[in-house]
């Protein structure tokens, strides 16, 4: 997985005011924990928006004063009215343990389905998974190219080492739908096969009945 530098200050004090206080400075509070000990941070907003306003997903590397943290951002508050970040909360990236995080799906390709006039349906963004650090992908990367009108890829399609999804298997990732006007190309080659099956019937017909014609004057010419 990707990774960035970031750079962090410890708080002087913990609490509302204080984080308030932070917020009117431009800064956003922040949290590093599942190490050893939790870490009360501040950033300044420049570094916040590195990771906040992007749809890639990083292993981050902050440095707090001297001392650098391995972490992942696990879990952030938004402002409800403003676009600006009111606080984060990071997870440490501990050596031997299982981190779970949300990576964003990447759909490649084109589906055959939507050239045959039928409609796209993306139901995930982003998909939660459980892996080492060194297993966690950049991406989701799913070819959408062979899919059909009607066919669809789950969750339990989705095949990569080391990594465990934690969404339901069943859950539709991705799927192609029936749209008004659409035509499947299955149903074209179907069609003409039966058109050629139904002429060769015919033939065979016509000659069957051209024998039994015949037959008769054979009798006669006895």
């Amino acid at each position: 997985m990707k990774q960035l530098s970031l750079s962090g200050s410890l708080r002087g004090n913990v609490g509302k005011k204080d984080a308030a206080e932070l917020r009117r400075q431009g800064k956003v509070p922040a949290v590093i924990y599942g190490g050893s000990e939790q870490v009360h941070i501040f950033l300044e907003e420049n570094e916040a928006k590195k990771i906040v306003f992007t749809p890639e997903v990083y292993v981050l590397q902050i440095d707090v004063e001297g001392k650098v943290y391995k972490a992942i951002l696990q879990d952030l508050q938004m402002h409800p009215v403003k676009d600006t970040v009111q606080h984060m909360d990071f997870l440490e990236v501990v050596d031997g343990k299982t981190v779970k995080i949300n990576i964003p799906v990447v759909l490649e390709g084109q589906a055959r389905g939507v050239l045959n006039g039928g409609r796209l349906s993306r139901l995930f963004r982003r998909l939660q998974v459980e892996a080492m650090e060194s297993d966690l992908p950049d991406a989701i990367n799913i070819n959408i190219a062979p899919l059909r009108i009607g066919q669809k890829i789950r969750v339990g399609d989705l095949k990569y080492p080391g990594v465990k999804f934690l969404d339901p298997e069943s859950a539709v990732v991705v799927a192609v739908r029936v749209a008004r006007g659409a035509v499947e190309d299955e149903e074209e080659e179907e069609e003409e096969g039966a058109e050629g099956a139904e002429g060769a019937e015919g033939a065979e017909g016509e000659k069957a009945a051209e024998g039994e014609k015949a037959e008769p004057a054979a009798e006669k010419s006895e």
